[in-house]
């Protein structure tokens, strides 16, 4: 049953036991797996048998994992989903073209990169993107990810260990709320603006002090309001009138446009942070990145940093 050149179980015996790890009880994994539960208790007794350890204990209300079980069922779990991504990678190409795996912190990744996609494909029809967020660094050789987009200042990003990163687009932040906040006013000053309900954005707590000191205004509002944690939580909040938002320029041109948002006082501060490719330092890296980067660098050159 068992390999002799590899210590490595059968994937059947793997997935039952992820699985009855998952719902800590062999009949409800049998029930996933379409097995019988005695098909799948034999797997796992094999399974001990294999490793030599006791993966699980009998209790009154079933099975539970031991202490070993527990860190063996972690690391199966990672492994194969690992291994069932790079499956759907090869079916879904059928041998052809290419796939990136990209991080990206999430607003950026819906309200830019998105909506630019089908001109990637067009442009690159072998190229297929999975995406998938994160909003801190990482380590590259402990995920699938080729490259990432990432938000940060430029300390942040030297410091990311063991990566090389392109900067795109520096970041803008200027203040908008919807139309109706402002009783039929335009044109406030910041002094005015302060007097408004300010959105605050918990990733950023310092945003509106240095907004408003870049204008000398002292703002003892600066740090009050309600706290968001994402910009398109922040943003949403400002269309439904809650208050004002200091947010990303290229983050909110579509409620721009549709006039569900406005800009009060049209003080655009260029801040500290900016977006990036960062991708794994060295010279390895999968021509699908390159192709990646390239498309990116095209298409940020269109004054949006402005």
């Amino acid at each position: 049953m068992w390999g002799m050149r590899r210590k490595i179980p059968s994937l059947q015996a793997l997935a039952c036991f992820e699985a009855a790890a998952r719902h800590q009880s062999y009949t409800r994994a049998a029930q996933e797996l379409a097995l019988t539960q005695g098909a799948v208790s034999r797997q796992l007794t094999a399974l001990e048998e294999f490793v030599g350890v006791a993966l699980f204990k009998r209790t009154r209300h079933g099975v539970s994992l031991t202490d070993c079980g527990r860190d063996y069922a972690a690391q199966v779990a990672v492994r194969l989903q690992a291994l069932e991504q790079d499956t759907l990678d090869v079916m879904s190409m059928q041998g052809r073209g290419s796939v990136l795996h990209l991080a990206a912190v999430p607003t950026f990744a819906t309200r830019w990169l998105i909506p630019r996609l089908p001109a990637l494909k067009r442009a690159q029809p072998g190229l297929t993107v999975h995406i998938e967020t994160r909003t801190r660094a990482f380590m590259f050789a402990d995920t699938p990810f080729d490259c990432a987009l990432f938000a940060g200042t430029p300390d942040q990003v030297r410091q990311w260990a063991g990566t090389r990163a392109v900067k795109l687009l520096d970041e803008v932040v200027l203040p908008v709320c919807h139309p109706g906040l402002l009783q039929g006013q335009d044109n406030f000053s910041p002094e005015a603006l302060a007097l408004l309900p300010l959105l605050q954005q918990s990733t950023r707590p310092d945003a509106w002090r240095q907004w408003f000191e870049a204008q000398g205004v002292a703002a003892v509002q600066a740090l009050s309001g309600a706290r968001f944690e994402q910009f398109s939580m922040t943003v949403a909040a400002a269309v439904h009138g809650m208050g004002v938002a200091l947010v990303p320029r290229l983050l909110i041109a579509d409620e721009l446009a549709r006039g569900e948002l406005v800009v009060p006082c049209d003080r655009p501060l260029a801040s500290q942070r900016a977006y990036y490719l960062v991708r794994p330092e060295g010279d390895d890296s999968p021509p699908a990145t390159q192709i990646f980067l390239d498309w990116l660098l095209l298409n940020t050159g269109i004054g949006m940093a402005d």
